[in-house]
């Protein structure tokens, strides 16, 4: 689980009610007309913008933002190094009892195609389409966040306007108007607050998850292509740790 953001998202909605209710009166930012005119509003203009399964995914690519677990770096190269060694001394058949032990489909397929004597260019063409594929699949759900970060307070505007409206039909009762505008605002606040608490920093996230996934397919690219030439241990370790800054290298050095 991804705390950073569950811990973002708690303490951007706390210190918002934290303000609220020291300010006194918590009753008037509690409009169900400005929620459905904010959230139903939302969510239409994102059925009309995306396909329905594009839509209906949001929960999928939500929970993934959240749960999502990556390879550790040095596992990884750990891991690919063994394979190395392994094949160098047994040959690639003898890597097939490994797979059974991945939980990567993505490392699974390529070592995979290297049991089944697929050659490099093959293996480096299937998995540069895998990631490919991934990416558009990433950019498809931060679209989606920063489309409903956008529609959010755009919606609540249109909700204040609506409240602006219906409060100039009563100035001949000057009693109205501050309680009136009020309710005016809260749709403004709806807005701003689901946007920038949850949907735009969730499209950053999602995006940022997305480089660093992308990164860690590339490494395990470049050391299964690396096993299929033929390399030995060290050289694999070396290729891939070219993808991690030279600060943290010390901290990657498994053993061969």
């Amino acid at each position: 689980m991804d705390l950073a953001t569950v811990i973002g998202i708690c303490a951007g909605f706390g210190l918002i009610g934290w303000a609220i209710v020291m300010g006194g009166s918590t009753e008037i930012f509690v409009d169900v007309p400005a929620i459905l005119i904010v959230i139903g509003g939302m969510i239409a203009s994102a059925f009309i913008h995306f396909s329905l399964g594009q839509v209906l995914r949001i929960m999928t690519v939500l929970k993934k933002t959240i749960f999502n677990r990556l390879p550790n770096h040095s596992a990884l190269i750990q891991q690919m190094v063994n394979y190395a060694a392994i094949n160098r001394r047994d040959g690639a058949l003898a890597l097939e009892q490994h797979i059974r032990d991945i939980k990567d489909a993505f490392l699974t397929k390529g070592l995979q195609m290297l049991v089944d004597g697929q050659k490099e260019e093959a293996i480096e063409k299937q998995l540069s389409l895998e990631i490919q594929y991934l990416q558009e699949r990433h950019a498809d759900g931060k679209k989606m966040f920063e489309f409903m970060g956008a529609a959010a307070p755009a919606f609540g505007m249109v909700g204040t306007l609506i409240g602006l409206i219906q409060m100039l039909r009563t100035l001949d009762d000057p009693s109205k108007i501050g309680a009136g505008m009020a309710t005016s605002l809260v749709c403004t606040f709806y807005g701003a607050a689901v946007a920038n608490v949850i949907l735009l920093p969730l499209a950053g996230k999602l995006g940022i998850q997305s480089k660093r996934e992308t990164m860690v397919r590339e490494m395990a690219v470049e050391g299964l292509l690396a096993i299929a030439r033929g390399e030995g241990p060290t050289a694999v370790r070396e290729k891939m740790q070219a993808f991690v800054s030279a600060a943290h290298r010390e901290d990657l050095k498994p053993k061969v």
